[in-house]
């Protein structure tokens, strides 16, 4: 049980130190999203497949660079990469223009709007209680994103709803994962793959909106190695030992974790629409997954 704790308090920890770290690279360094995305993904591909090989090197003495490989036909998914790879991009160009705490609930509201949707069309049923935590839940992100002072743009939002989406179908693969280092490692390098596009399509734009700013590039490799990386391999390893209902319930701590971290860092405020918004969706997902 400790062990269980432990592996999810990091992997909340990990999520909403994603959030401060593409905040505090966009909002103050001249890094593009393009650039921070294609950093976080390949430097997380690259620490993952070197910690996966050292791994499996120390787990069976005559392991290869086969074996590494086999391992990670076997645990990827292309669904992953692809899902990790809009998850990411969509997060970077969102936090351009929005608070660290405003993203993460954003995020995680949609998260987990997302996984009960798919427990629902899977042949879930709500009772009366859950309904209505569920619409709670809607209006609660219908609010955050009217106009006000602290609003994101609708892009932005739509952006981050988008990215919320994917990170849920990611985290719903994951409690078929059968090895959390491989299937994580795997899935960060298709991802990586799809970075190749990406360049193509922002250099079709322009060159010049490739910005590699020094000390973005620290937050973006940061971010990669440690949160991404690091975090989403204990994430994937912690998703087998818990129900989903817990898994959804725990990732509601990432908004709240995010906007401390934003208010200590960054400065950032939490206005009353902040605060309508989040008690009343979190508050109402809780009513959708709260026992009987």
């Amino acid at each position: 049980m400790l062990k269980t704790f432990l592996l999810v308090a990091v992997a909340m920890g990990a999520f909403a130190a994603n959030s401060l770290l593409c905040r505090m690279a966009l909002a103050n360094t001249d890094i593009d999203p393009a650039s921070f995305t294609l950093l976080r993904l390949t430097s997380g591909a690259l620490a993952l497949l070197l910690l996966s090989s050292y791994s499996l090197r120390r787990g069976v003495k005559s392991a290869s660079s086969q074996s590494v490989f086999k391992g990670l036909k076997a645990n990827a998914s292309v669904l992953g990469g692809i899902t990790l790879f809009v998850y990411a991009i969509c997060f970077s160009f969102a936090y351009i223009s929005m608070s660290t705490g405003t993203g993460a609930l954003l995020l995680f509201g949609a998260v987990q709007l997302t996984m009960i949707t798919v427990g629902l069309i899977n042949g879930e049923r709500f009772n009366s209680r859950q309904w209505l935590g569920f619409v709670l839940a809607f209006i609660g992100l219908v609010i955050l994103l009217l106009p006000s002072a602290s609003a994101p743009s609708l892009l932005a939002g739509s952006l981050m709803v988008l990215a919320g989406m994917a990170w849920g179908v990611y985290s719903l693969l994951g409690k078929k994962s059968s090895s959390a280092l491989m299937s994580t490692t795997g899935n960060f390098i298709y991802a990586s793959f799809l970075c190749v596009p990406l360049i193509g399509v922002v250099l079709s734009v322009g060159a010049d909106q490739f910005v590699l700013d020094k000390v973005g590039m620290y937050y973006a490799l940061a971010s990669g190695i440690f949160a991404s990386g690091c975090g989403y391999a204990i994430w994937y390893r912690a998703l087998p030992l818990i129900k989903s209902t817990t898994g959804a319930t725990v990732q509601l701590s990432v908004p709240v974790l995010a906007s401390l971290m934003g208010w200590l860092a960054l400065g950032e405020q939490f206005t009353a629409q902040i605060m309508l918004a989040s008690v009343m969706t979190l508050g109402g997902i809780y009513l959708v997954i709260k026992k009987a």
